[in-house]
């Protein structure tokens, strides 16, 4: 395959049509649901097979969170939000990229660099704006899409994709926007989901189908303190709980009002429904998606 460096092709509103018909579309949408479907009733300790290709990404993280560190937040800023030490972070990512890849893929993959570093890049916020959203998240999720039609993942690797992957890159995510208090980007406040994140509620709610635990507990405190190192869903309450006050239902009423759904495999299908509409759905998110030979917009270079 030629591989190509990515560019945006989502440019207008007028684009959405290609976008939500094209290849790449349906392979986002197909690959979300077959990781959820993956862990459905699993816990983090559950077992399920765990690839050195999978422990080689959770080392690539580590060494990217020790960046954080090395670039401490710029203690004299007087907003609330947006610490500039982030673009320094980001600077260093950038750079460590091409290497990084290079040493997690075989020589036979190393051609798709040039495809596979703009979606890692993306993935952790933009600099200029100082911010993080779903957008990012989902540019995390085409990166690993684009990891498995290369070959680099089998199918056996979904679980661990997600509950160890995923779960060490929102972990991450998490420290960074903790770090430099990075601005939620299209955030709906009171009425989104969450300022950041989407996935780990998706992909958790999928995890607790056939357990004993109802979707009412999943705002407790206890149960969040109690189970959030083995359920995506409550990692993502936790850190909700810990940069917002007020009352839960005050901050975070969609939360809130799916903690009233009887049971969760109706969330997760509700959840799913909702990925497609507010964020694959959305110009605002997806018009910063890039576009090659793997995660292809039109048919011609799929």
């Amino acid at each position: 395959m030629d591989y190509q460096k990515p560019c945006r092709r989502i440019l207008d509103p007028k684009d959405m049509p290609m976008w939500l018909r094209s290849p790449a579309y349906h392979e986002i949408v197909s690959f979300a649901e077959q990781l959820s479907s993956s862990v459905t009733g699993k816990p983090v300790s559950a077992q399920y097979d765990i690839s050195e290709n999978v422990h080689s990404i959770c080392k690539m993280l580590d060494q990217a969170e020790t960046w954080i560190a090395q670039n401490p937040p710029d203690t004299t800023a007087s907003s609330r939000f947006g610490n500039q030490s982030f673009r320094k972070w980001q600077t260093e990512l950038e750079q460590q990229v091409p290497q990084l890849l290079h040493d997690l893929l075989p020589t036979s993959s190393h051609n798709a660099i040039v495809e596979l570093a703009p979606y890692l890049t993306e993935s952790f916020g933009n600099a200029t704006r100082i911010d993080y959203g779903s957008g990012h998240e989902l540019s995390f999720l085409v990166w690993l899409l684009c990891l498995c039609k290369i070959g680099h993942f089998a199918p056996s690797d979904s679980p661990a994709l997600v509950l160890v992957v995923f779960r060490r890159y929102l972990a991450l995510c998490q420290q960074l926007q903790r770090t430099y208090m990075l601005e939620p980007a299209g955030s709906h406040g009171v009425w989104g989901l969450d300022d950041y994140q989407f996935l780990p509620f998706y992909f958790g709610s999928a995890q607790f189908i056939g357990t004993s635990v109802p979707p009412s507990e999943s705002i407790s405190p206890t149960l969040v303190e109690a189970k959030s190192d083995e359920y995506l869903y409550l990692q993502g309450i936790r850190f909700v709980m810990e940069m917002k006050r007020g009352p839960f239902f005050e901050h975070s009423r969609q939360l809130y009002d799916i903690s009233g759904v009887p049971k969760w495999e109706k969330v997760n299908q509700g959840l799913g429904k909702m990925y497609k509409a507010e964020v694959l759905g959305k110009f605002p998110v997806v018009q910063h998606l890039q576009f090659g030979t793997l995660f292809a917009i039109s048919s011609e270079i799929s």
